[in-house]
């Protein structure tokens, strides 16, 4: 039986590695490079991290938590070889850096045992078929999105900030010191390290980097943050069902809605769009595990090393991801203080350290990004259509002062009542994060990790909802917490020890209640030209306040109906304890009487709500891909067909970067997109230097520190601002207007220019141009020159 049940096991996990390769090759991508891919992953980030993990933090006692946990530290030691690699220009020999650790655990007798799981509790069945749905989920997720999303060339209008990001892969490949490759010259400040991995894996595995970052790294990153989640949550609630739901509610779930008209789209964790906010998860919730170790009073010893570490590769992921958690340690460490009326220096340790780490990378990753956040309590409403299209249509790109620029000029209360019914449902989207909070009204309270956890979800929440930034990019804040929510939910339902059929009922009443609630009428979106009407703008509110209000009534409903319904089920089995109840939980009942009673329907009520929402957050979580599979939508959007890079542009650029050095620097007349050239146009092109893996002399602009800090600049925002350097940005164009052989001799030793992409699609072409640089490609409207 022992065997019959290894073997079950082990088919659940043969399925789940079995399908993600099948889903990458369906994808498009070459069979060799799928195989070269898991070999990269098992090889040179699962097998070294396991080890140096045991080694210092001990064996989990099972080998799927000890890999997810060696996994995220692979992530880490991986970006220490990668910095050692760029740093010294040893990137040929970065496929081997597992080596030595391998070596080392081979050939120290005392470091050998780590080949083995140490002891510990035996998963059951169960456990390993629930945590491989829940990464099969997560594949799915993965596959929905680069399904839809083809591998270059190909005539297609990419997500700006892929190309980007692309771009960032490319350059990361070079030596230190490194440089904004869209702007040569300018030095590269940005939280990069999710892009730092990526170069690794395509130089580890040879691989293009737009096949690593379009289709291969994301989900991988999800499942290893999903697992070292599951694992956390089975330490935290003792109970084996805990580590599979919250990591499905962690990473699968996202906000219901219930039918509500309302667009919020930050509705989960994991993004394909964002590779830092994914990239920062289970390296965030791997540092996450090492405070709880500390709160609860056990020596870190060797796993000490893991806290700067950790510390700065979070600021240098993403740098919103670990100021809530700094938040919480602090909030923990005080009621830890409060608790126990001793200091807990260990606390204050990891606590300082964490600090100093997060001042550090600040200093080396934090780019002009940062620098456009502004505080501005309900800021987050200036980016939620009814808002848009009401008391903030005429607010343009101003920043504003404390409040929203509509909002403190508006007369009246009507604006106010918009802007709270806005956050109201802002926050009842987000219960299934927040009811974890519930958990310090209980006992639990005198945990100090269950204040860590609810401290960095207030953090996270605060600062979302207390600052603005032009991107909503202060949702960020808000996003790397959700786990932590999931966790405080799971923790909160082992805590109240109600039945499984009372959770099982009330979970499946929000999953139909999300599946089949019908879609409420949405208000009308208005034209630009009706919004500078007061009177369609009011009406246009008041609509938009019964639709929101409708919404909340159906949230409401739910949450009472979830408690009835658990209510009742436990009612049924404390009348028929032989059908469904343990005799000693009945006899308990009755011989403690009616408060034992009222206790325990209250708890069962309590479970029963936050099943509910549970179970509509995983049902919306799993219903978005699956609509947009059935219906062959993309989810990052659909495809304007104005900003379409076409195949030919394409192969123009992947053509510079298989025939050309590194190194070399291309000038292009390509900025914008769409890609036709106009002043004060939106200056995200990307795909010159995210293609053609080369500096550009000046491509685009938008994310660049000046051009953040000039945002509402003559009124207009960031992306349509002009060239940081005009005389540059002259001297690039007339290159390709009205070429000369000064201008040229000077673009080529001045700036060390070497190659020319002249795309009519952007703008005029001299003919002078072919007659002064040698063409030495050309594809469709692109011609690449040659500068002698």
């Amino acid at each position: 039986m022992a065997d019959l049940r290894r073997f079950a096991a082990l088919l659940s996990w043969l399925a789940v590695l079995t399908a993600l390769p099948v889903g990458w090759w369906h994808g498009g991508v070459p069979a060799a490079d799928v195989g070269t891919f898991v070999a990269y992953w098992a090889l040179t980030l699962v097998l070294p991290g396991t080890l140096v993990h045991r080694a210092l933090r001990g064996s989990r006692g099972n080998l799927p938590e000890d890999l997810g946990y060696g996994a995220a530290t692979g992530l880490l030691l991986e970006l220490a070889a990668w910095a050692v690699a760029a740093a010294s220009g040893g990137q040929h020999l970065l496929r081997w850096w597992p080596l030595p650790v391998v070596v080392a655990f081979l050939a120290v007798p005392r470091l050998r045992r780590h080949w083995r799981t140490g002891p510990g509790r035996r998963l059951p069945l169960g456990w390993h078929w629930a945590i491989c749905g829940v990464l099969l989920l997560i594949a799915g997720w993965g596959y929905a999105n680069w399904r839809m999303l083809p591998l270059p060339p190909a005539d297609y209008a990419y997500y700006p900030d892929l190309l980007y990001h692309l771009g960032l892969v490319h350059e990361l490949t070079r030596t230190m010191p490194f440089e904004l490759p869209h702007l040569a010259g300018e030095s590269l400040r940005y939280h990069y390290l999710s892009d730092a991995h990526i170069a690794s894996a395509s130089m580890i595995t040879g691989v293009p980097p737009a096949t690593v970052l379009l289709h291969l790294w994301v989900v991988p990153v999800g499942w290893v943050a999903a697992l070292v989640t599951a694992a956390l949550a089975r330490e935290l609630a003792g109970r084996l069902w805990a580590g599979p739901l919250v990591a499905a509610v962690g990473y699968v779930g996202a906000s219901p809605t219930f039918g509500s008209p309302l667009d919020i789209p930050w509705t989960r964790a994991l993004s394909y769009a964002s590779l830092s906010q994914t990239y920062a998860l289970p390296l965030l919730m791997l540092l996450a595990a090492v405070c709880v170790q500390a709160l609860r009073g056990r020596a870190l010893g060797p796993a000490w090393v893991l806290v700067p570490a950790l510390g700065l590769t979070c600021a240098g992921a993403k740098s919103s991801a670990l100021p809530p958690l700094i938040a919480g340690l602090g909030l923990a460490a005080l009621a830890a203080w409060i608790r126990r009326r001793r200091v807990p220096w260990r606390v204050f340790a990891v606590l300082a350290s964490l600090v100093a780490a997060m001042a550090v990378g600040y200093r080396l990753f934090a780019g002009g990004g940062a620098g456009t956040l502004r505080a501005q309590p309900l800021g987050l409403i200036r980016h939620l259509l009814p808002y848009q299209q009401t008391y903030g249509a005429e607010e343009g790109a101003r920043f504003g002062g404390l409040l929203p620029p509509g909002l403190a000029e508006a007369d009246g209360s009507a604006a106010w009542l918009l802007a709270a019914a806005l956050f109201g449902s802002w926050l009842l989207r987000q219960t299934p994060r927040l009811a974890g909070g519930s958990l310090l009204a209980t006992p639990t309270r005198r945990d100090p990790v269950a204040w860590l956890f609810t401290g960095a979800v207030a953090a996270g929440l605060a600062v979302a909802w207390l600052t603005y930034h032009p991107s909503a990019s202060q949702v960020y804040f808000w996003l790397p917490v959700i786990p932590f929510g999931a966790l405080l939910a799971g923790w909160l339902l082992a805590r109240t020890r109600v039945r499984w059929p009372v959770l099982v009922t009330a979970g499946l009443l929000g999953v139909l209640a999300q599946l089949l609630a019908p879609p409420l009428g949405s208000p009308p979106v208005l034209p630009q030209a009706e919004r500078a009407i007061e009177s369609v703008r009011v009406a246009n509110a008041d609509d938009w306040m019964t639709a929101l209000g409708w919404s909340a009534a159906r949230y409401v409903a739910l949450i009472v109906l979830a408690a009835l319904l658990a209510v009742t089920v436990e009612a049924l089995l404390l009348r028929w304890p032989r059908a469904a109840v343990t005799a000693r939980r009945a006899a308990l009942a009755r011989r403690l009487g009616r408060p034992a009673r009222t206790t325990l329907l209250g708890r069962s009520a309590l479970a029963g709500v936050v099943t509910a929402l549970l179970g509509a957050s995983l049902a919306t979580g799993v219903d978005i891909p699956v609509r947009h599979l059935l219906a062959g939508e993309d989810p990052l959007g659909a495809i304007n067909q104005q900003l379409v890079v076409t195949e030919a542009e394409m192969r123009a650029a992947l053509w510079l970067n298989e025939h050309t050095d590194p190194d070399d620097l291309v000038a292009t007349n390509v900025h914008c997109r769409p890609v036709r050239s106009t002043p004060h146009c939106d200056a995200r092109a990307y795909w010159v230097t995210g293609l053609g893996g080369r500096r550009a002399l000046v491509e685009s602009w938008a994310y660049a520190d000046a051009t953040l800090a000039a945002h509402g600049r003559d009124g207009y925002r960031y992306p349509r601002q002009s060239a940081p350097d005009p005389a540059l940005f002259g001297l690039n164009e007339r290159i390709f207007t009205a070429p000369t052989p000064a201008d040229l001799a000077r673009l080529r030793e001045a700036h060390g220019v070497r190659w020319l992409l002249a795309d009519t699609n952007a703008g005029p072409v001299s003919t002078d141009l072919a007659r002064l640089a040698p063409v030495r490609y050309t594809t469709g409207p692109v011609t690449i020159h040659e500068l002698p």
